[in-house]
């Protein structure tokens, strides 16, 4: 989108707090947060080549609202993630009306941003890009949590972080919620802003946790202007790329005589 002021640096971000989030408790874990970390990172990694695997369907809507909260414009984009036969995966584009805002600018920050930052994983490739600080442990639903702050330790140029906070299972250590922004390095000129989003994960496949559902309601704030938003991205229809073909025990076939050639008839 046209965007407003980003962060200038890791330093200058400071965590704000989570709407809607409940009481949480302070008290240590039961293992050293290091080694929590670490783990949770590990099982990202093996989650981020589990979901590579997987097809979906990708819904995106966009709005911006009137001083009464009412939608004045909506973009909105259905895509199949897929694979083409040689493996390769794709972005099938079905269904993209004409969009109706007016107000700002999509650009692509802002479909990186919807492939890469809102669905956040945090591998232990990624990992040593962050600083991880221990926060304390929350009920979400049904789960308990161990709830980290997260934030880049640099930013680099043309690079694009999250920055926010991640609930992780205490059980599976998988991470289940994320709550945050696009962290990004400011250039002097810069009119673009992006909204705070939260996203939450399902189990879809055995002990991993897939992103199905992603919402930002913000105001963007621009130089000239402040533009309230909503949008939401919904991931479903989860499916294992690949089939399996069952080949049965074999079997010899016998030897066929050898037929002669037929004569021709005479007329």
């Amino acid at each position: 989108m046209l965007l407003a002021l980003g962060l200038a640096t890791a330093a200058a971000a400071q965590q704000e707090s989570v709407p809607g989030s409940a009481p949480i408790a302070t008290q240590a874990p039961p293992i050293p947060v290091e080694q929590i970390i670490q783990r949770f990172a590990a099982r990202e990694s093996e989650f981020k080549r589990e979901r590579d695997n997987f097809t979906y369907t990708q819904t995106f809507i966009f709005q911006t609202l009137d001083p009464d909260g009412q939608p004045d414009g909506e973009y909105r984009m259905v895509s199949d993630i897929i694979f083409n036969p040689a493996g390769k995966r794709l972005e099938h584009v079905m269904e993209a009306p004409v969009s109706t805002i007016t107000r700002l600018q999509f650009t692509q920050e802002d479909e990186d941003d919807m492939r890469n930052v809102q669905p956040f994983v945090l591998t232990s490739e990624e990992l040593p890009k962050y600083d991880v600080k221990y926060v304390g442990r929350e009920q979400v639903d049904e789960l308990t949590t161990y709830v980290f702050d997260v934030a880049p330790k640099q930013l680099e140029k043309k690079q694009r972080y999250f920055q926010g906070r991640v609930w992780v299972d205490d059980k599976d250590l998988n991470i289940v919620k994320s709550y945050g922004k696009v962290a990004y390095q400011v250039h002097k000129n810069d009119n673009q802003a992006f909204p705070h989003f939260e996203t939450y994960r399902e189990n879809i496949e055995g002990h991993f946790w897939f992103p199905t559902y992603t919402r930002a309601n913000d105001v963007l704030h621009f130089k000239t202007s402040d533009v309230p938003i909503h949008m939401v991205i919904r991931y479903e229809k989860y499916k294992r790329f690949g089939s399996t073909i069952k080949i049965g025990p074999a079997t010899q076939v016998p030897d066929q005589p050898e037929k002669k050639p037929e004569k021709p008839q005479q007329r």
